[in-house]
C-alpha cells in the first residue's frame, strides 16, 4: 500500500512482516509490534511525507495493515523511546509522563518452562534461537511425566524442587497439609532411583535423632557410629519450624556442607542430596520461625495452595481405592534416571552460558532489595547464586545452552521472598511481599542480548 499519508509512516516490522502504521512524531524512537511484540525502531520520516513502499505489501496473502485508531499508539504504552519520552500520536495534546523501561513480567508462581521466549529476550545470532530436545530437556519430559502418573497438579511444587535438585540446592515449602508432598517425594525417589526418607519435626527432636549417635556394640566391645535418617538422597523433613534452634543448625549445616561430624569423625552424605522442609503458615503454636541465617540456605520458598477442581476430583478418582501405595510406585512407577545420572546432568547445567548482561540483570535486582524503602533487609550475594543456577538449569529444561531474563523472572520470586524482610511500615500498610518484589522487577530495565 502506497497511498500518500502526511501524518503517518507505514514500514513493515523485521520480525513477522507486518506493516504498520505510526504517526510521523513517532520516527526515530524505539517502539513495540502489536503482532509479535518485538521492539525496534521506527524509521525516519520521509522527506516527501508519502509512506515508502514496503516489499509484498501488495500480495493480497500478505498480512493487513494495523492502524492505529484515533488518538491512540498502536505500541505498548510501557514500551519506551530511547529518550525517556513515550511514545503518542499527534492526537495527543501533550506527551505523556515518563514510565518504567520495558520488563520482562514478573510471575508469582513457578510454571514450567516456556517453549518460544519473548522477541526481547532472543539472543544474538551467534546462539541457536530455537530451543532442542537435549538430552536434559528429554529427562526433564520423562521425569514430570512419570510423576504424573501418581501425582496431581501442583506444578510449581515439581518443578521448583526438579530445579532445585539439579542444582545442589534445597526447597522449602509452606502450604496447608495434605496436599501430597509426601507422596511426591517418594515418587521422585523411584523415578530417580533414589533413597527416600522422612523425618517428622517435633518440639523435643534432638540434633542426634536426625544425623545418628554413636551406640556401644556389645560384641566388639566399642563405638559404632548409627547413622540418622539424614543420610538419605530425597529428605523430606516435615514441619521444620516445630524443632528448637539446634536441630535446625544441625540439618541446615549438613544441608551446606553435606556432611556429619561426630566425635571427630567425618561422614560423608551421599550425593545428589535434596532437602524439601514444610511448614505450616496456619499455626503458630508450639512453632519456632526460621532464622534469616537459616532461611537462606534453601534455595527456593515455595508458596503453593488447594488444586484446581478438575484436579482436586482426578486426586479423588485416582487415590479412593483403597490401593497399596507402595504397591503402585514400584509397579506404575518406571525408574529412568540414576543418582550418577543427576550429578552427571548438574555438572553439565553449569556450562549454560549467562551473557554479561544477564548477569547485570540479577545483579541490579538483588542489590535493588537492599534500597527498596519497604524491605528492612535485602537479598544476600547467595539469591544471585541461586538466581544464576536456576536461570541455568531452567534453560537446559526448556533445551537451550544458554540463559535469556524470561528464565531469571520466572524464578526470582521463589528465589527472594524468604530472603527479604518486610519494614514495619510496610507491614502495617498490609504490604506482601510477592506484591514488593513484582513491583521491584518491574523497574528494573530487561536487557536485549
Amino acid at each position: 500500500m502506497n497511498s500518500p499519508a502526511s501524518d503517518v509512516i507505514e514500514f513493515q516490522c523485521v520480525h513477522c512482516s507486518k506493516v504498520l502504521r505510526v504517526p510521523v512524531a513517532a520516527a526515530g524512537k524505539k517502539a513495540k509490534c502489536p503482532g509479535c511484540a518485538n521492539i525496534q525502531e521506527v524509521p525516519p520520516e520521509p522527506s516527501n511525507n508519502v509512506a515508502a513502499p514496503i516489499s509484498g505489501v501488495d500480495n493480497p496473502s500478505a498480512d493487513p495493515i494495523i492502524s492505529a485508531p484515533t488518538g491512540e499508539s498502536i505500541f505498548d504504552s510501557d514500551v519506551m523511546s530511547g529518550s525517556g519520552i513515550s511514545i503518542t500520536s499527534p492526537a495527543s495534546p501533550t506527551p505523556s509522563p515518563p514510565v518504567a523501561p520495558p520488563v520482562a513480567p514478573a510471575v508469582s508462581e513457578l510454571t514450567t518452562p516456556v517453549s518460544p521466549v519473548s522477541s526481547a529476550d532472543k539472543m544474538t545470532s551467534h546462539h541457536t534461537s530455537q530451543e532442542s530436545n537435549t538430552p536434559t530437556r528429554e529427562l526433564f519430559k520423562k521425569i514430570t511425566s512419570e510423576i504424573s502418573k501418581i501425582y496431581v497438579g501442583q506444578e510449581e511444587m515439581v518443578l521448583g524442587t526438579l530445579v532445585a535438585l539439579f542444582s545442589s540446592g534445597h526447597v522449602l515449602i509452606e502450604s496447608p497439609p495434605g496436599l501430597g508432598k509426601t507422596l511426591f517425594v517418594r515418587a521422585l525417589g523411584r523415578v530417580l532411583g533414589c533413597d527416600f526418607g522422612r523425618v517428622q519435626f517435633t518440639a523435643d527432636l534432638m540434633p542426634s535423632d536426625i544425623t545418628g549417635a554413636p551406640i556401644f556394640d556389645m560384641k566388639s566391645n566399642e563405638f559404632r557410629f548409627r547413622k540418622g535418617p539424614i543420610f538419605t538422597q530425597l529428605l523430606l523433613a516435615d514441619e521444620i519450624n516445630r524443632a528448637p534452634a539446634k536441630t535446625h543448625a544441625a540439618l541446615l549445616e549438613i544441608m551446606q556442607e553435606f556432611h556429619v561430624t561426630v566425635d571427630g569423625t567425618t561422614h560423608e552424605i551421599e550425593r545428589p542430596f535434596l532437602v524439601m522442609a514444610t511448614q505450616n503458615p496456619i499455626e503458630s503454636e508450639g512453632t519456632y520461625n526460621l532464622p534469616e541465617a537459616q532461611l537462606d540456605r534453601f534455595m527456593f520458598k515455595l508458596n503453593l495452595d488447594y488444586p484446581a477442581v478438575e484436579e482436586e476430583a482426578e486426586i479423588l478418582r485416582d487415590h479412593s481405592r483403597q490401593l497399596d501405595i507402595n504397591k503402585r510406585l514400584e509397579e506404575e512407577l518406571d525408574v529412568i534416571c540414576s543418582p550418577q545420572q543427576i550429578l552427571e546432568v548438574t555438572l553439565a547445567n553449569g556450562k549454560v552460558i549467562v551473557d554479561d548482561k544477564l548477569i547485570d540483570y540479577i545483579n541490579k535486582i538483588v542489590r535493588l532489595t537492599r534500597e527498596w524503602p519497604q524491605f528492612h533487609m535485602g537479598a544476600s550475594p547467595r539469591a544471585g547464586l541461586t538466581l544464576m543456577q536456576g536461570a541455568r538449569t531452567l534453560a537446559a529444561f526448556s533445551g537451550r545452552d544458554y540463559a535469556v531474563p524470561d528464565d531469571v523472572v520466572q524464578i526470582a520470586l521463589p528465589a527472594l521472598r524468604h530472603r527479604v524482610i518486610l519494614s514495619a511500615e510496610a507491614e502495617v500498610e498490609g504490604h506482601h511481599v510477592d506484591e514488593l518484589l513484582t513491583e521491584l522487577i518491574r523497574t528494573v530495565e530487561v536487557p536485549r542480548l
